[in-house]
C-alpha cells in the first residue's frame, strides 16, 4: 500500500482516536473518522507488544496490509481509519485475518 494511503503522524492517530467512533470484534478494533475533502481513504495499523516479538508483530501487519489491499476497491473513500490488532491475532492465518477484518469493517460501515 502506498504511503499516501497511510495515517503516519501521531497527531493524525490522536485525531482519529479522539474524534472518531470505534467498532470491534474479537480480533480487531477499528476507529473511523470522516474526512470529506480526501480523494481516497487512509489507514493506520497498530499492533501492540502483547501480540509477540517484533517478527510476529510485523507478520501480523503484513497480513493486515495484504487483506486491506484485497479490499481496496470496496473501501469507502473520504475517511481515515485505524486498525488495532488484539492479542492472539498472530495465531490466525491470512484467510482468517481477512474474514475478521471484513466483519469489523462492515460493522464500521467502511465496506458494504
Amino acid at each position: 500500500m502506498k504511503k499516501a494511503y497511510r495515517v503516519k503522524k501521531e497527531s493524525e492517530f490522536q485525531q482519529v482516536f479522539q474524534e472518531g467512533t470505534s467498532f470491534a470484534n474479537r480480533r480487531f478494533v477499528v476507529y473511523r473518522i470522516d474526512k470529506p475533502e480526501q480523494k481516497h481513504f487512509r489507514v493506520g495499523i497498530s499492533v501492540g507488544k502483547k501480540i509477540g516479538n517484533a517478527v510476529a508483530r510485523n507478520a501480523v501487519k503484513r497480513k493486515i496490509r495484504a487483506s486491506l489491499f484485497e479490499l481496496k476497491e470496496r473501501i469507502e473513500p473520504e475517511l481515515d481509519f485505524i486498525v488495532i490488532a488484539r492479542p492472539k491475532t498472530e495465531e490466525l492465518s491470512s484467510k482468517e485475518i481477512l474474514s475478521n477484518l471484513v466483519h469489523v469493517l462492515k460493522l464500521a460501515k467502511i465496506i458494504e
